[in-house]
Order: structure tokens, then C-alpha cells, then sequence
């Protein structure tokens, strides 16, 4: 490839932003009103038209998802100390929450064929002490929900999922939201969908969205009311705004993100040193990440540079595991993760987003056929 062709800098996700005009217009009536935060009427509107997108019984929106799942975890009220099964195969923030709320996270190795939580290590971390099961749908691949339902209410556990990377995913026709006691969403810019900073809680029962209520709003009901402890996790109306707006081109960015999956597919499926992740056919993907794993941490190591070298920014997603970042390594029950390790090593994310242009998919592919031959 030519110079000119290497100037460009393809990133591995870029913000989706609806027309400007549109959202200059939307956001013209909060002059007159003067209400950009505190639960305002686009707040309102956008939890419930995001429940009905997302197929979900209620919806709690937050400042952000990581906030989202911290004040989750914190409206179950866990005895301090408690400990949380999760995954070591995720963003970092899973594991903060767990810890920001004083409580132990166990890590239960993953899948190879998808990255989410092994359901079959589950019940040999379950202790005394064991409160919650905490999953991470793994870019958009979705946990065995069914089986681990089975185990929480053997064990009479809270399921909690990390949904960050599920937005919009149905499974076996469900909102992936419906399922456990509550799931997670991020509204990061970096996300299918954005509100440009946001997030959400999906939940079926009312209490844990008035405690959620309480927690993200200073425990505030009344101009003279304060019923409880709580901070400050509201979303502001700017950032509802935007994520109206952008949720009438969901379906239509959803599908555009396909076509690149489609591409990448085409073109990588059957290449000597990379795979896939295995589809789950009953799954309605929302084509959030295109990760393919390589044969060895070598190889994945190389393509990362080479294509760093070509101005393609991939991502080593999720490397290291967060049970081996300096703040957790060694802190917490040691468990054997030989499947999460060998991911980290060998995953490597691929650009996608939805406006990511056809020519730039085959400068992406061109790129990995010509460093690997």
C-alpha cells in the first residue's frame, strides 16, 4: 500500500452522532425551561422509550455505567466482605464496582468459545459467603443465562449482569435485560448507543428502582425529605436528548455495523492463525466488537503493531485480565483461569462502527492478509 493510502488514522470505534440540526432543534426548548438536570421531562421519556427499545420491564438511568453497576451492587446492601463470582475476562470497571462497594470479588474462569463466565466453575467458588453472581454478556456474546439461573436460585444468589456490551441484543426473542435480578448497560460514546456519557439499570422489580431512585438522587424525596444516604449518578438532559435522538437510527446503525461484520467474516473466516467466537444462533447480535483470536500471544502481538504501523488502531480487549492488574493482582482468592489467560493473550478487536467506511474494512483485511501469509 501507498503512503497516501497508510495517512488515514482508522480507529477502533468512532461515536455515533445523529444530524446535527436534529440535535441542535431537540435541545433548543431546555433555553426556554431552563431544566437540564434533576429528572427533567426528556429523562422520563428516554427511560421509557428506552424499557420498550430494550424489552425490558423498567429502566433506571444513571450519569454513567459504571456508576450504574456500583450503585446496583450497593442497592442490594451486601454484608461487607461478601463475595461476588465474576468474571477476570472483562473492563475493568466490573471489577471496580465490586470492590468500590467493599466486597470480594472470586473470578471464575471463561468459555473459549465466547468469553462469558464458565457455568460450569460456578457452584465449586460458591462459599458461605457467596451473595451475587456477577456475568458479563463479553461483546455482545451472551452468558448461559438459563443455567445460571439455576445455580442462584439453588444457592439463593442474586444474578447481576454486566451489560455494557449488550445493548439491544435479544436472546431466544428476550431483551437480554430481562434476565437475572437486574443487567447493566453503558451509554459510553464508545457504545452502539450513546447518550455521550450515560448508563442504565434493567430490573423487573419496583423496590430496587426506588432504592436506585434514592442512591443516584442524594436519597432526596421531598423539598424537605431526605430518606436515606445516596450521591449524585443523574443523567442530565443534554445527555437524554442525545440518547433520543440516537435511538431512532438504532435499527439502521445496527445493521450498517453488520455489513462490516459481514465483510470482516468473508474475508478472515478460514485464515491461517485467526478464529472466531462462536455464533449462538438464537442470539440477535448488536455487532458491537469484531474480536478474532489468534494462535498465539505472538502472532497477536504482531498484528497489533503492524497494524499500529499502518495507522489501524486495534485492541488487545482484554488484556491483561483484571485479576492480574497491579490494584487486584494477588489480593483476592486465587483461582486457576487458564481459558480467561489464554483469551487475553490471543484476542485482538478489530475496528468497527457503524459509519466506518467499506474501503477502510478492505484496508483493515488487506492489511492483516499481508502481514499474515
Amino acid at each position: 500500500m501507498d503512503n497516501k493510502d497508510n495517512s488515514k488514522k482508522i480507529f477502533v470505534t468512532r461515536t455515533y452522532l445523529p444530524p446535527y440540526e436534529e440535535y441542535v432543534e431537540a435541545i433548543k426548548p431546555l433555553w426556554d425551561s431552563c431544566w437540564i438536570t434533576n429528572m427533567g421531562m426528556y429523562h422520563k421519556r428516554l427511560e421509557s422509550e428506552l424499557a420498550a427499545y430494550l424489552d425490558v420491564p423498567e429502566l433506571s438511568l444513571m450519569v454513567n455505567g459504571h456508576m450504574a453497576l456500583e450503585m446496583t451492587l450497593q442497592a442490594f446492601d451486601f454484608p461487607e466482605g461478601s463475595e461476588i463470582i465474576t468474571t477476570p475476562f472483562t473492563f475493568i470497571s466490573t471489577t471496580h464496582a465490586i470492590v468500590r462497594n467493599h466486597l470480594q470479588p472470586v473470578f471464575c474462569d471463561v468459555k473459549k468459545c465466547d468469553g462469558t463466565i464458565d457455568e460450569t466453575k460456578i457452584e465449586d467458588l460458591i462459599t458461605e459467603k457467596t451473595v451475587a453472581i456477577l456475568p458479563v454478556h463479553v461483546y455482545g456474546n451472551v452468558c448461559n443465562v438459563e443455567e445460571i439461573q439455576k445455580i442462584a436460585d439453588k444457592y439463593s444468589l442474586k444474578v447481576i449482569y454486566d451489560a455494557a456490551h449488550a445493548f439491544g441484543v435479544k436472546y431466544k426473542g428476550n431483551g437480554i435485560g430481562s434476565y437475572g435480578d437486574a443487567s447493566v448497560f453503558s451509554f459510553h460514546a464508545t457504545k452502539v448507543f450513546n447518550t455521550i456519557e450515560g448508563g442504565a439499570v434493567a430490573l423487573s422489580d419496583h423496590r430496587l428502582y426506588e432504592r436506585l431512585y434514592n442512591l443516584k438522587n442524594f436519597g432526596i424525596r421531598g423539598e424537605e425529605l431526605v430518606v436515606s444516604i445516596g450521591a449524585n449518578a443523574k443523567m442530565n438532559e443534554f445527555s437524554a436528548i442525545m440518547g433520543l435522538c440516537n435511538l431512532k437510527y438504532m435499527d439502521s446503525v445496527i445493521q450498517k455495523r453488520k455489513k462490516c461484520w459481514d465483510m470482516y467474516v468473508n474475508a478472515l473466516d478460514g485464515m491461517h492463525e485467526i478464529s472466531f467466537f462462536k455464533d449462538n444462533i438464537v442470539v440477535r447480535k448488536n455487532y458491537a466488537y469484531f474480536p478474532i483470536l489468534t494462535e498465539t500471544m505472538k502472532c497477536r502481538d504482531k498484528l497489533y503493531n503492524c497494524l499500529r504501523g499502518q495507522n489501524i488502531y486495534s485492541r488487545k480487549y482484554f488484556f491483561p485480565l483484571t485479576s492480574d492488574q497491579a490494584c487486584f493482582k494477588n489480593k483476592y482468592k486465587i483461582v486457576e483461569l487458564p481459558v480467561a489467560r489464554s483469551l487475553a493473550e490471543k484476542v485482538l478487536v478489530l475496528p468497527l462502527f457503524s459509519d466506518m467506511e467499506r474501503s477502510d474494512v478492505s484496508r483493515v483485511i488487506n492489511t492483516i492478509q499481508e502481514i499474515i501469509v
